[in-house]
């Protein structure tokens, strides 16, 4: 009966609507935002005795939160098999097995995956930060570029600086990924090998491409989330009365601004 009980009181703080779920994971949204920084930072530091007790330390709380969700969640092989699911266990792994994962431990940085991604944290931005309703667009496409450009960074360094003299540390590398991004290319600093070359046309296929939804989002005209409760289109214009394919009258909620 305990353990019912206190398996309840997760789920609530999980998934419920409270106040203080909703506290709960916003507490969680930011230790995943701390733990992001430490990877971020922690290359520059080099293979410490502290930094690898640390990454121990973290990698065990992760397995509890891990553990956690999983056990309250009600369909566990459903989440089991998520992407996000898959990103906290190559996390997990990277941190509790340094030895032998070292040459990976850039794939850390997919637990920022894990943000903004999650039905609930969104429904709750949007509850709470009529900054965050106006802005959700380009909140989210700027988090994809940035995962996207550490991600890449991180793959540049770990390839090609064992090979590759102009790539010493991870600033040559995000150098060569922004220059290449952007497609300014001073060419100063170039990949070396076959697979090189290959991860630098990966760099400006994909990145160009959320290079430019990210601009879409910042230059095209505001718009409000509201499902048309008879066609189901869910973006419309701010001051939309009527929707634009059903032509339904629609009850946007607005501020009066």
């Amino acid at each position: 009966m305990a353990t019912t009980r206190l398996r309840e009181k997760f789920r609530d703080l999980y998934f419920g609507d409270g106040r203080e779920a909703r506290r709960f994971r916003y507490g969680l949204v930011g230790f995943d935002l701390a733990t992001i920084a430490l990877f971020l930072v922690a290359p520059f530091g080099g293979h410490q005795p502290w930094m690898i007790a640390l990454d121990l330390v973290i990698g065990i709380l992760l397995s509890i939160e891990f553990m956690a969700r999983l056990w309250v969640e009600r369909r566990p092989l459903r989440h089991l098999f998520s992407i996000t699911t898959a990103a906290d266990l190559i996390v997990i792994a990277s941190l509790l097995l340094p030895v032998f994962l070292e040459n990976f431990a850039f794939l850390r940085i997919a637990r920022a995956l894990r943000l903004l991604r999650s039905y609930h944290l969104l429904r709750d931005l949007r509850r709470d930060s009529a900054w965050f309703r106006q802005h959700e667009d380009i909140i989210q496409r700027t988090v994809n570029l940035g995962v996207f450009i550490f991600i890449v960074t991180s793959v540049v360094y770990v390839t090609q600086h064992h090979i590759n003299p102009q790539i010493s540390n991870y600033v040559d590398a995000l150098y060569f990924t922004i220059t290449t991004l952007t497609t300014t290319g001073f060419g100063d600093i170039t990949l070396k090998s076959p697979g090189g070359r290959l991860l630098a046309v990966i760099i400006m296929v994909v990145g160009v491409g959320l290079f430019l939804r990210l601009l879409q989002a910042i230059f095209r005209p505001n718009k409000v989330r509201f499902e048309c409760p008879s066609c189901a289109l869910l973006v419309h214009d701010v001051d939309a009365v009527h929707c634009k394919h059903c032509g339904i009258v629609l009850p946007i909620p607005n501020e009066g601004i």
